[in-house]
């Protein structure tokens, strides 16, 4: 059996990053992610006043009762989709402009489902490219009340809105509109206000109620391994037939990629939760049809273990993929055609049709997905190489001195 470690979650080291600097005093968050991403949350967040200090996996969060300084320089997130759209809402409680910009692909995801929220609790917020960013905000209190918002391309408004919802006069009475996708994505962010001692009342994923004049408390906080990543290991075992493990992952996990697992059994694998991770044996592949509305960052993972299954997977409900850091479905599509594998994505739906692929250069699009996923071909398929291979920084920075434990 194959032992491995991946480091903290992606997505919960920003959420609690950012409940850590509205927090009233120290936060210590163990097992942090310092990945590009997560460092641009901290790093706007530094300067918005906010002393964030970072050592051995451990952030150091000096949270001030939610006051943020102005800041006049333009903040710049990379291709950080989570940090702009979280950080959108929160410059919203701060003092002065802000305007948030990042690299040229940013200005292709959309945003302004977020910023027209964020209009009818009074906040001046706009984007400054036909509904992507740059995004500019102007800061100071807000009333809160009722608000209606479209979650269909991102679920990542709606917790938006829910991170600083506790810091309005009023609170916020959010109905969902069209959507949302990748509901676990809103689980988490709603784990994370809970474990910081704010409360949230729901009904499912429609309505959110939530208090204002809350705050979040500070304390130590520990952020568990990130299922997105352990993906990789997983998928690994599925495609070689070797029994891989990551540790100190387990089925309880409020992360919606955790269910990959699930997916991988369908296909004809074994899955063992055991005391201290969950290890994968792969054995022989068939092709599925499922719904990946709600586990969007597996969809390139699950496209290139389908490559080894017998006969067709179609990958369901996966249409915003486009809106990535990448077009996924595209990047997807392409990188298989060229390995001799028959992939096509529809309207909404991903096709891959298993056989017997070549080797190739594959072209990452500058996203740490399509690098890490077809890594993993790689292991059975001679004359793989992948091209920007440190684009997987962005939210694994040390993936490929892990992968080698696969050779």
């Amino acid at each position: 059996m194959i032992e491995v470690t991946v480091p903290g979650s992606k997505s919960y080291t920003h959420r609690i990053l950012i409940a850590s600097a509205l927090s009233d005093g120290k936060c210590i968050i163990e097992n942090g992610l310092e990945s590009d991403d997560t460092l641009f949350t901290a790093k706007a967040l530094k300067s918005m006043g906010i002393n964030i200090e970072f050592n051995e996996n451990i952030f150091f969060v000096y949270g001030k009762d939610g006051v943020l300084k102005s800041n006049s320089n333009p903040i710049y997130l990379g291709n950080s989709g989570t940090s702009v759209r979280f950080l959108t809402s929160v410059c919203a409680l701060g003092r002065g402009s802000y305007l948030l910009t990042g690299v040229e692909r940013m200005k292709d995801r959309p945003i302004s489902d977020l910023t027209e929220a964020l209009k009818q609790l009074g906040v001046h917020a706009r984007c400054l490219n036909n509904g992507c960013p740059p995004v500019e905000v102007k800061g100071g209190k807000i009333e809160g009340g009722k608000v209606f918002i479209k979650c269909k391309v991102s679920s990542q408004y709606l917790s938006s809105l829910l991170l600083i919802a506790p810091y309005t006069e009023k609170g916020l009475d959010i109905r969902v509109v069209e959507g949302p996708v990748s509901k676990p994505y809103i689980d988490m962010t709603i784990d994370v206000m809970e474990r910081l001692g704010v409360s949230v009342k729901r009904e499912e994923y429609e309505h959110f109620k939530i208090k204002g004049r809350q705050i979040y408390r500070s304390g130590t906080y520990t952020v568990e391994p990130d299922c997105s990543n352990a993906s990789y290991f997983w998928g690994a075992a599925a495609i070689s037939g070797k029994t891989v493990k990551v540790k100190q992952i387990f089925k309880s996990s409020h992360q919606g990629d955790v269910h990959f697992l699930d997916v991988l059994e369908k296909m004809g694998c074994i899955v063992s939760e055991e005391k201290d991770g969950i290890a994968v044996t792969g054995g022989k592949l068939k092709g599925i049809e499922i719904d990946m509305g709600n586990m969007p960052d597996i969809v390139p993972t699950l496209a290139v273990v389908s490559v080894f299954a017998e006969g067709t997977t179609v990958i369901k409900n996966v249409s915003h993929l486009r809106a990535k850091e990448s077009d996924r479905l595209a990047a997807v599509t392409n990188e298989l055609t060229k390995m001799g594998i028959e992939a096509y994505a529809t309207d909404n739906d991903l096709i891959v049709k298993g056989g017997k692929p070549k080797g190739c250069e594959i072209e990452t699009y500058a996203d740490h997905r399509i690098a890490m996923s077809f890594a993993m071909a790689g292991l059975s398929v001679p004359e793989v190489k992948i091209l920007d291979e440190k684009c997987v920084a962005k939210s694994f920075p040390n993936f490929w001195d892990v992968f080698k434990k696969l050779y």
